[in-house]
């Protein structure tokens, strides 16, 4: 084994050895890995309104995601994590598979899923795979914002949405800007839990990234995101 192969697997145990503590630090740990949130809506001018009247920040337009028929708006909600909002994008033809985050069928908006911070993304893949947590193909993706640059990632399937969204994605966005660089301020993330039916076996899956989520039962699957913005602390599923 090379040095460099030994490095990358010291890497993925570190990842997935996190974890411990008090309940604050581990809060304040799990915060500090979110890369982002997204907010699914069935049309992007009805989710940036209803994000502004909860938040009281308007979302600033990200641009399209070729070929995969959808397009964002992002609130930051720190120097890196920030809150997207997605939708179809009635500019490009229906994509030949679905549409991430159950999109298309979508009737109202909701907190879909959300993203962890990740280097080496086929070697957390592996190994959460290996630990029983299927989170797909990696792939790579690219939209361009409105000012002309290219941004460029690496992530995890976001079509897999273990446990209904519970289980994150992981996303990797190498030599790029951070999105949440230039999205809207005036926002920050709090405090994120979720619920689900089975939720000590969706915590053990958790645990097994090194992720400290609480998950509380409940009868369906739900991400709750406690953000501050200018009209105070909101709860945001």
């Amino acid at each position: 084994m090379t040095t460099r192969r030994i490095a990358i697997g010291l890497a993925a145990v570190t990842l997935f050895a996190r974890g411990g503590g008090s309940s604050a630090e581990g809060a304040d740990e799990l915060l500090s890995r979110v890369d982002h949130l997204v907010y699914a809506t069935p049309d992007l001018n009805r989710g940036i309104e209803e994000i502004e009247k909860l938040v009281g920040v308007r979302a600033t337009p990200g641009g399209q995601h070729p070929g995969r028929g959808t397009r964002n708006a992002l609130i930051a909600l720190g120097p890196s994590s920030y809150l997207e909002i997605i939708a179809p994008d009635p500019d490009q033809p229906t994509p030949a598979v679905p549409r991430a985050f159950g999109i298309d069928g979508l009737t109202k908006s909701k907190l879909a899923a959300w993203a962890v911070k990740g280097r080496l993304i086929e070697e957390i893949a592996a190994a959460a795979a290996r630990r029983g947590v299927p989170l797909g193909e990696v792939a790579s993706g690219s939209r361009r914002r409105p000012d002309g640059v290219l941004l460029s990632w690496r992530y995890t399937d976001p079509r897999a949405m273990v446990a209904g969204g519970v289980v994150p994605f992981f996303i990797d966005w190498g030599d790029s800007p951070h999105p949440a660089a230039a999205a809207a301020r005036g926002a920050s993330l709090i405090g994120l839990r979720a619920q689900h039916p089975d939720a000590a076996r969706v915590q053990g899956e958790l645990r097994q990234l090194g992720l400290t989520l609480v998950v509380e039962p409940a009868p369906a699957p739900a991400l709750i995101a406690v953000i501050r913005g200018p009209l105070g602390r909101v709860e945001l599923r």
